[in-house]
């Protein structure tokens, strides 16, 4: 008799246990469900994208797994028509100029409630930077950077936004590391299209591919 009841006593305890783990498991489950953003390119179709009806943009198409921004008489891009996420998300790309002497990666994103645009090889070729801060174009505020970026060549771009602050690389290095605190941020008149997420070139034919957003985990 006192053994059925230890053995009893032992089932009774070893199920509670079983029990405890998933009850302590589903929560962690639930909090590492999503990371991915629906935001991205299949290297195959323009889904989820339209192209920027800027006026004189260039032709835009898609090539070997690649977006194509042709040469216009200004800015040539394309725009996300689906949500955007505007904290606490990372944007990556790899980004290439194939001619002309421009930016060829506008990206114009969400920080909260404000627009911004990271501008990489623009003002003749090699300012990087945000645009715009306190009214300030990337080539005027603290965020300016300037690079040497060859032709035909792809560049990993990376940009991380949270409600503290605005950090981009390109390649493996850090080329804006900015504290948003009580500065305005905007974005000029010729980039509006792009809201609230979108890339684009400035007279110049550039290259996208490996587009993603992914979400920061706190």
């Amino acid at each position: 008799m006192a053994a059925r009841v230890v053995v009893s006593f032992l089932i009774i305890l070893l199920t509670g246990c079983k029990e405890g783990r998933k009850e302590k498991k589903e929560p962690h489950d639930n909090s590492a469900a999503v990371k991915d953003i629906a935001v991205s390119f299949d290297g195959k179709l323009l889904t989820g994208w339209e192209v920027t009806n800027f006026g004189p943009q260039g032709p835009v198409y898609v090539s070997d797994g690649e977006i194509i921004l042709g040469m216009g008489e200004g800015c040539t891009g394309i725009t996300w028509k689906g949500n955007f996420p505007s904290l606490d998300y990372e944007v990556s790309l790899d980004a290439k100029r194939i001619a002309g002497n421009d930016f060829f990666c506008g990206m114009t994103f969400l920080a909260g409630k404000e627009p911004c645009t990271l501008i990489v090889g623009g003002w003749g070729g090699t300012t990087v930077g945000l645009s715009s801060i306190d009214g300030l174009d990337a080539s005027d505020n603290s965020t300016r950077t300037l690079m040497q970026f060859d032709k035909n060549r792809w560049y990993h771009i990376r940009l991380d936004v949270t409600g503290k602050e605005i950090r981009a690389w390109i390649d493996s290095l850090m080329v804006v590391d900015f504290t948003i605190g009580n500065k305005r941020l905007s974005v000029r008149p010729e980039v509006e299209l792009s809201r609230p997420f979108g890339i684009a070139s400035w007279n110049t034919t550039a290259a996208l591919r490996n587009i993603k957003v992914t979400s920061i985990e706190k």
